[in-house]
């Protein structure tokens, strides 16, 4: 079950904090997962696949900021973030509680290694993440641009449980169902985008973690995908520090190795994710 709280700009209030924006809409997902939207500053430009950092005053009011992935595509006219609840966290125990109309900080620098230009051309663009790590692909997957440089798209997505997936699942319903990508990438542009969801605790149609599923074939057995081929496949990394290398092993076990804004090569890595402790 989910819970939208949508604002209307009538209801925004003057900008108090430095580098302020104002919520828009909050969306509740599960008891530990929400995600939420605000204003977008007018002299923000980002690739989808970056992050900002954003914060709210702490008690001394300085601000406590983190890294996060902007999880709307660079053509939206606001921001979407995607974030987890840590009870003791020191920013997401305040952040849980923002409402259309609370300002938060915001500072419109935009960085990120999860951009299309850190990957060499290929046809396959695969997705790897876990958790709230699905973030930047929620912006990637909804930019023309990634169908625009690849035939085909990849999500792989695990979490816990089958609720931790909703917003994933969601995201990719609604793009499957979008007129509009239809109409430019023709009626399979379903068959573009596959999604494959998978958790480890709850019983589900498919189980497994995403570096077992890649290093058995499991995934491309359940897709009816050919093998990896580093000559075509292309990867982007998002999720805890242990998950990233895990899958970074895996992928270079694939003959992949790992690229840079500076340096494209097969597969790329976030390591600003938002995780444990936040």
């Amino acid at each position: 079950m989910t819970l939208d709280l949508p604002v209307t700009n009538a209801d925004a209030p003057t900008k108090t904090l430095p580098d302020a924006q104002t919520v828009t809409a909050v969306t509740k997902w599960t008891d530990s997962l929400f995600s939420f939207r605000v204003t977008r500053p007018a002299s923000l430009r980002f690739r989808s696949g970056e992050f900002v950092m954003i914060g709210l005053p702490g008690d001394n009011g300085k601000p406590i900021l983190r890294a996060y992935s902007i999880a709307s595509p660079n053509w939206d006219d606001e921001l979407e973030f995607y974030s987890i609840i840590v009870p003791d966290g020191p920013l997401t125990s305040r952040l849980q509680h923002i409402k259309p109309g609370d300002q938060i900080i915001l500072r419109p620098k935009p960085v990120g290694t999860l951009v299309l230009d850190a990957l060499l051309p290929g046809k396959r663009l695969w997705f790897l993440a876990t958790g709230t790590g699905i973030a930047p692909f929620a912006s990637l997957m909804r930019d023309p641009e990634t169908y625009e440089r690849y035939e085909q798209v990849i999500m792989m997505h695990t979490c816990r449980t089958a609720e931790e997936l909703t917003y994933g699942a969601q995201l990719v319903q609604n793009l499957r169902d979008d007129p509009l990508l239809s109409e430019l990438y023709g009626e399979d542009f379903a068959s573009r985008l596959l999604y494959y969801p998978t958790t480890t605790r709850e019983e589900t149609p498919l189980m497994g973690r995403i570096t077992d599923n890649l290093a058995s074939g499991k995934v491309l057995a359940d897709l009816g995908l050919p093998p990896i081929d580093p000559a075509q496949d292309r990867a982007m990394i998002c999720g805890s520090l242990a998950f990233n290398v895990d899958v970074k092993a895996v992928l270079e076990g694939f003959g992949m190795n790992e690229g840079a804004n500076s340096d494209p090569r097969e597969f790329v890595v976030e390591k600003a994710f938002v995780g444990e402790g936040v």
